[in-house]
């Protein structure tokens, strides 16, 4: 049985995105790229909200000839794997391996889940505040840049009370922290043995 595993990058005082929509002083560098990569190695379907899918499709075109070896691999990772897209109004899919659901079924995702071999990542907040309300998520990885944007999309939604422990963390040579937490109430569930972290690209 997979997990369900909502991962954000984020500012330091907990916003994806700053208060006008940009989040480019978070883009990861190779070593938090290639640690990354290795999570979403792991991953067989993503669940996505409309922003977090209108973001990342990028990937499914992207010209990536010549890019460093983390960019290829992640381009590579996102067309070969399943995604599913939660959106009351949004058409035509631009990638492969996609299907659009129109309302959240927390039912449908904990089956999904629970069949499925590989974990199952869940992508920006909103989406992910709903499957937290509900108790779906069985762990919440952040990546926290060295930066405070003052406001924004927060990573959690305003109201939200979870009781998390602490499974895994890491610090990276930009001054990016990795946190990994568990809710309490999947704590002493068996999960499979966490994948080893790359070496640091030389």
């Amino acid at each position: 049985m997979g997990r369900l595993v909502y991962t954000a990058i984020a500012s330091l005082d907990g916003y994806v995105a700053d208060a006008d929509g940009r989040f480019d002083w978070s883009a990861p560098s190779e070593e938090v790229h290639a640690a990354v990569n290795v999570q979403q190695r792991s991953v067989g379907t993503m669940l996505l909200g409309r922003r977090m899918y209108e973001v990342l499709a990028v990937w499914e075109h992207m010209d990536v000839e010549g890019a460093p070896d983390v960019i290829r691999e992640y381009a590579e990772l996102w067309r070969a794997t399943d995604k599913v897209v939660y959106s009351s109004s949004l058409g035509l899919v631009g990638s492969g391996r996609t299907r659009v659901e129109r309302t959240f079924d927390a039912d449908g995702i904990r089956r999904l889940v629970e069949a499925s071999d590989l974990d199952v990542s869940i992508g920006g907040p909103t989406l992910a505040a709903c499957a937290l309300d509900v108790g779906l998520v069985d762990e919440v990885r952040q990546y926290l840049s060295p930066v405070v944007v003052g406001g924004g999309l927060p990573v959690f939604a305003e109201g939200l009370h979870l009781d998390l422990e602490l499974v895994d963390e890491r610090r990276f040579s930009d001054g990016v922290a990795y946190l990994a937490h568990r809710p309490r109430r999947a704590a002493d569930a068996a999960t499979r043995p966490g994948t080893p972290w790359p070496a640091v690209p030389q």
